[in-house]
């Protein structure tokens, strides 16, 4: 095992983290994967909820006060920072095939409209695993002054399995966090697995989230039908919806599933609906690599760059400063290592956003001298780890989620798969093999539920908007033409160094063009640009 926690950095799909990164001059966050199994290119779409499922749509969703909502410190924060914001808990059966069975309950909240309200706007920011109610908070601000935030009620939801949704996945403690015994990958990074590695991951979150049955629905399209409830405990007789990174996956899904009940969907930062897992992650891969090289350009340009004047050789001069972390990590004063594996997290989580770049390249310059401040601060921002060392469940639930979406893979595949990603990206290459790299869900409880490609030859849709910036390391750009493709919709070219842009409030152009979208349902010209 690895000593440190690592998550894939190409399967954080979620935009949240960027944020924190813009926010914070010395700190940041991001990181993580997706896929799955089956062919759904035939799916039908849902019919008419049977009387055990109609229960839960006649449901009255009864707002409150926020108080005990929040499970961290930057929620609890973030949730009492506007008296107006209301919660609320949804009802939904665990198993759709047993609607009369076991429930869960899917927290939610509100934002009321600024002005007169004309409904709902729904938001997702990606993850998978990613908190929808925190990101409703923060896009109460991030669009203060838009007329969208005017117009609609804000509403974020945690995912099934997710934040302060019940019954919530846990696989891992914090003190397993803290010690490095928290990995759900081995595709990129040191480290080796054995089939008792990846059986225990399986037995401790079935163990720590309530049982087999939970692991075995919370994939995509449980999450899309606890959607469609959603929106009619609103009152919405249509959705409109706002997802950012896996978000869009939900959103795409969701128009595969309820094409009938769609008015609107801004999809941002797409996951390309048409790619099995592998060739997705070969293609994110890629993103990263050239992610950093751009950052690597970037630092050559300034005085004393720890990667040196020569982009070509920054690769090299990486590799050097953070593979003798393999054997001698950097011990933080609470007793933490700072590893291969941590680092090149940290780094990662940097290349979602180019305003992140100076951050990463002064951690850089301080791994080299035996300090790692700024990456542990990095690292604790995408784990969501607070000042008493309580973590987050997002990397519990990304694992949960992507176990029943991802495509399954052999040990000799994902061994191949390493040493594939090695080669596309070296920036990730550790330099001691691809050995010993296992997929994660192999002793899972249930087989993935999503299916390649999805969202195919939906009849009925309304036109769709989706947004890509040309570069985004983690859903790169070609992502977004697939997606805006397969749905048959508009796509808007955003161009830029970094991962979605549509809740940040930081372009006028890209607001301008959401606003006009979501309230009045106007597509942009095929080809409008904008720039970030």
């Amino acid at each position: 095992m690895s000593t440190a926690p690592w998550r894939d950095p190409s399967s954080d799909h979620r935009s949240r983290p960027r944020l924190l990164l813009r926010g914070a001059a010395a700190a940041g966050a991001l990181l993580l994967t997706l896929g799955a199994c089956a062919d759904a290119s035939d799916s039908e779409q849902e019919a008419d909820p049977s009387a055990d499922v109609q229960r839960f749509y006649d449901q009255d969703l009864v707002f409150g006060a926020c108080d005990g909502y929040a499970t961290t410190a930057t929620d609890e924060t973030s949730f009492s920072s506007d008296p107006a914001f209301q919660c609320a808990r949804l009802e939904v059966p665990l198993n759709y095939e047993e609607p009369a069975g076991r429930t869960a309950q899917i927290a939610v909240l509100k934002s009321p409209a600024r002005g007169e309200s004309t409904g709902s706007l729904v938001l997702n920011p990606g993850g998978p695993g990613g908190p929808g109610m925190g990101m409703a908070a923060l896009t109460s601000t991030t669009l203060a002054g838009s007329p969208v935030s005017e117009k609609f009620d804000l509403v974020g939801f945690d995912p099934r399995g997710v934040g302060a949704s019940t019954p919530t996945i846990h696989c891992f403690t914090d003190a397993e966090t803290d010690a490095g015994d928290a990995n759900t990958t081995l595709l990129v990074g040191e480290g080796q697995w054995t089939e008792d590695d990846t059986r225990r991951i399986a037995d401790q979150c079935a163990d720590g989230s309530g049982g087999a049955d939970v692991l075995a629905h919370v994939g995509t399209r449980d999450a899309v039908r606890d959607m469609d409830i959603l929106r009619a405990a609103l009152g919405d007789e249509k959705l409109t919806y706002l997802g950012q990174s896996y978000g869009t996956r939900l959103g795409a899904v969701y128009a595969e599933m309820f094409p009938q009940n769609v008015r609107a969907l801004v999809l941002d930062g797409a996951v390309d609906p048409q790619l099995g897992t592998a060739e997705r992650r070969l293609t994110q891969y890629a993103g990263f690599q050239r992610s950093f090289d751009q950052m690597a350009a970037f630092c050559a340009g300034t005085p004393d760059c720890p990667l040196g004047n020569d982009p070509a050789e920054a690769t090299r001069a990486f590799q050097d400063t953070l593979r003798p972390l393999i054997d001698r990590p950097i011990i933080a004063p609470d007793g933490r290592a700072m590893d291969f594996n941590t680092a090149f997290g940290a780094v990662s989580a940097g290349l979602y956003d180019a305003a992140a770049w100076p951050a990463i390249i002064k951690g850089i310059e301080e791994i080299q001298t035996g300090r790692a401040d700024i990456f542990f601060v990095l690292i604790d921002a995408v784990a969501g780890r607070d000042e008493n060392g309580h973590y987050a469940n997002f990397n519990d639930a990304l694992l949960a989620i992507n176990c029943m979406d991802e495509e399954r893979s052999t040990p000799e595949q994902q061994v191949d798969l390493r040493e594939q990603i090695q080669q596309i990206a070296p920036v990730s290459d550790p330099g001691n093999g691809a050995a010993g790299a296992r997929d994660a869900c192999e002793f899972w409880p249930a087989e993935p539920t999503l299916g390649y490609p999805y969202a195919d030859n939906i009849e009925g849709l309304p036109t769709t908007l989706t947004i890509s910036v040309t570069g985004d390391p983690s859903t790169p750009f070609d992502a977004g033409v697939s997606l805006a493709d397969t749905l048959g919709g508009a796509m808007l070219t955003v161009d830029g160094e970094q991962h979605t842009i549509a809740s940040s409030g930081t372009s006028e152009c890209v607001d301008a063009v959401v606003a006009d979208y979501l309230i009045g349902l106007t597509v942009p010209a095929e080809d409008t640009r904008c720039a970030i």
